[in-house]
């Protein structure tokens, strides 16, 4: 089994849709998922990830089955600085790095600022999510692997966005979502692939093939967006309090 994670188009947050660029971007990833055979599509209730994937199901005259816990990851810390309610991702990394636990799968959660909001209770959630859809391809959590007695070649496509992107991908592999947030980045329209591993009959781990690619865009000549990254180098006139 395969999963795609895709991060939407390039956003206009102002009215959650997608920039001219973005649906540029769309359309080209849309030539790309349209010829996947046998794919089950799933979608963000969020108008720019169903804006995203309006194109592909266009092309293949389908609608995608929005999913209420596909939405950007929701949970919040609290800002010492103002004690006011801020995402648990983009902490400036003079602060994050500094944090041993923030590294580590079984303790990210325990970190002070992740304990001052409601981020595990999404985090939780999240997962939840995870195995209740993989349960409907015969998919059980057994610790760190999973089982199946129906494993296939299928593909399950999430249109969705970067931050409950990478949790997904962090529950998947076991790896602190906290760490991912801070450094990766899934460009806009990008797509993180992750397979299915099938050793020993009935046992299944999934290994990332792919994150953040955007082939679909180098192919057409299409620059890659830098939405959701810093600037690449010190810009006086945005200055990061993180």
């Amino acid at each position: 089994m395969k999963i795609l994670i895709i991060r939407h188009a390039e956003p206009d947050y102002s009215i959650d849709s997608l920039t001219e660029k973005g649906w540029r971007e769309a359309e080209l990833l849309s030539d790309r998922l349209a010829s996947i055979p046998d794919a089950d599509f799933y979608c963000s209730p969020l108008g720019r990830a169903r804006d995203t994937a309006s194109l592909t199901m266009k092309k293949l005259k389908r609608e995608a089955v929005i999913l209420p816990w596909l939405t950007e990851f929701s949970g919040q810390i609290v800002n010492p600085n103002d004690a006011t309610y801020r995402i648990p991702w983009n902490l400036a990394p003079t602060y994050w790095t500094r944090c041993p636990e923030l590294f580590d799968k079984d303790r990210w959660l325990e970190n002070d600022l992740m304990r001052t909001g409601n981020v595990r209770q999404v985090y939780e959630d999240t997962c939840s999510g995870v195995q209740s859809l993989l349960v409907e391809y015969g998919f059980s959590r057994d610790g760190q692997i999973w089982r199946s007695a129906r494993n296939t070649t299928d593909t399950v496509v999430l249109f969705c966005h970067f931050a409950i992107g990478q949790a997904i991908v962090g529950y998947l592999l076991g790896i602190a979502p906290s760490l991912l947030w801070h450094g990766t980045v899934l460009p806009p329209s990008s797509v993180t692939t992750l397979i299915s591993e099938e050793r020993i009959s009935g046992s299944v781990f999934f290994r990332c093939m792919q994150m953040g690619d955007t082939s679909h865009l180098y192919c057409a000549g299409e620059p890659v967006s830098h939405a959701g990254l810093f600037p690449e180098c010190f810009d006086a006139e945005h200055i990061d309090e993180g």
